[in-house]
């Protein structure tokens, strides 16, 4: 196994696309096992695609690809000047408002930071942000994306580890709002050293705070809708998913009268891409995770985590540094593909609640998405605003300061991760 995962490391340094160094690498491992049968990897990635629940994937994609043409976007973004226009740091505290709000039209890091740097990014360089500075908060203030409902990673996590998923949904509000407060508070301190202004100096009133909460109410209401129709037993997490697209459609068609032929048309061809790239993914990380099982690498994890020590919250903490320190060589989609049953299983035997280890798991996870070498949230932003990396990753040191301080908070309280869903669906 250690061949493969040489393999592995080597093919993403060569830079080729992740999908095809799992593949290779996990082909690898059947090359080294010839009594094997030569059918197995063919069939592990046929059968991966076959899982009912993974059905969400592509309907939450192109659910969150029609609001996104549906006009959602801007009307967000005018409620998020409204909460937090008055905060010291201008346009910045308002990108991660407008990404908390994006949570639940999106579902993805690396779309909302690439539609935050075009909208609002050479903006916020005009008005006196380094361009390092600017790139930082893009990127950093996406990680919020994920944790709202209907995140992509919590339903590749409840599907890979059988949690369920609408309780992973109810658990992202409240680590979404302590996410929020760190990132605002970095942004304020730099912003009061360099003397960035608010967005505003004067209270909204009462009749701008009503238009913009008018605007942007469709699109609070899609998470809200989600939970409810999970909770009441009306879908499951798949028929969740085709409501998603059909409340999309409606909203964008018959309330916001902005989806029309052709950007149907092109909600729907990014939705091809977008659903091509994650299912492919899926598919070939079968044939890495089959080695890891065989090879009963979760087991050997495992030994050596409850070595150090047999507590959960410091095996927590353990894994979360490992997934922030692998997360600057991995992407997060195959963190949560390939890690998932190596961890859960040791933190279940451990007593852990999944929900909670599952929600600071992707959201260590996420973070690799904006750190250097192969943070893909991190290039799109810096190929936007045209920024090298390394002034990027000065810029925003004190952003993954204070999401990694927040993650491992969230690790020490369990009750803030499990509160919401306790609420809703009863005790786990």
């Amino acid at each position: 196994m250690l061949l493969v995962v040489l393999a592995f490391a080597v093919l993403m340094l060569l830079g080729m696309p992740v999908a095809f160094a799992i593949a290779i690498s996990g082909a690898l491992f059947f090359l080294q096992n010839l009594d094997l049968p030569t059918t197995i990897p063919v069939q592990v990635t046929v059968s991966q695609t076959q899982n009912f629940a993974l059905l969400a994937v592509p309907l939450f994609i192109i659910a969150g690809n029609v609001l996104n043409r549906a006009g959602i976007t801007a009307r967000l973004l005018a409620l998020a000047t409204v909460i937090a226009g008055r905060l010291r740091g201008g346009l910045a505290q308002v990108s991660v408002v407008l990404s908390a709000l994006m949570g639940g039209v999106s579902g993805s890091a690396i779309a909302d930071a690439s539609m935050q740097a075009r909208m609002l990014g050479h903006e916020m360089v005009r008005r006196g942000m380094t361009r390092g500075f600017a790139a930082g908060v893009l990127s950093f203030g996406s990680l919020l994306t994920p944790v709202i409902p209907p995140g992509i990673g919590m339903i590749l996590y409840g599907s890979i580890g059988q949690v369920s998923i609408g309780r992973l949904f109810a658990a992202g509000f409240v680590p979404a709002a302590l996410l929020w407060v760190a990132l605002a508070a970095a942004i304020a301190a730099t912003a009061r050293v360099r003397g960035y202004p608010p967005e505003r100096t004067a209270a909204p009133t009462l009749a701008e705070a009503a238009g913009a909460l008018k605007g942007g109410i469709w699109a609070l209401l899609f998470p809200v809708f989600l939970l409810v129709g999970l909770r009441m037993g009306v879908f499951t997490p798949s028929e969740i998913g085709a409501f998603a697209v059909v409340y999309a459609v409606l909203v964008g068609a018959a309330i916001h009268r902005e989806l029309r032929g052709r950007s149907f048309a092109q909600a729907m061809e990014q939705s091809l891409t977008d659903v091509g790239a994650v299912m492919f993914l899926i598919a070939l990380s079968a044939i890495f995770t089959y080695g890891i099982v065989l090879e009963q690498i979760p087991d050997l994890v495992s030994g050596a985590l409850t070595a150090v020590s047999e507590d959960v919250t410091v095996v927590m903490a353990l894994i979360v540094l490992f997934v922030l320190a692998i997360g600057f060589f991995v992407d997060a989609t195959v963190l949560i593909i390939m890690l998932t049953p190596v961890f859960l299983p040791l933190v279940r035997s451990l007593g852990g609640d999944p929900v909670h280890f599952g929600l600071v798991f992707i959201i260590a996870a996420t973070i690799g998405n904006f750190t250097p070498p192969v943070g893909a949230a991190m290039y799109a932003v810096c190929s936007i605003l045209r920024v090298p990396v390394g002034e990027y990753t000065l810029e925003s040191l004190p952003l993954l300061a204070a999401v990694s301080a927040a993650t491992l908070l969230l690790v020490l309280a369990p009750g803030a991760v499990t509160f919401v869903p306790d609420l809703l669906f009863g005790p786990g």
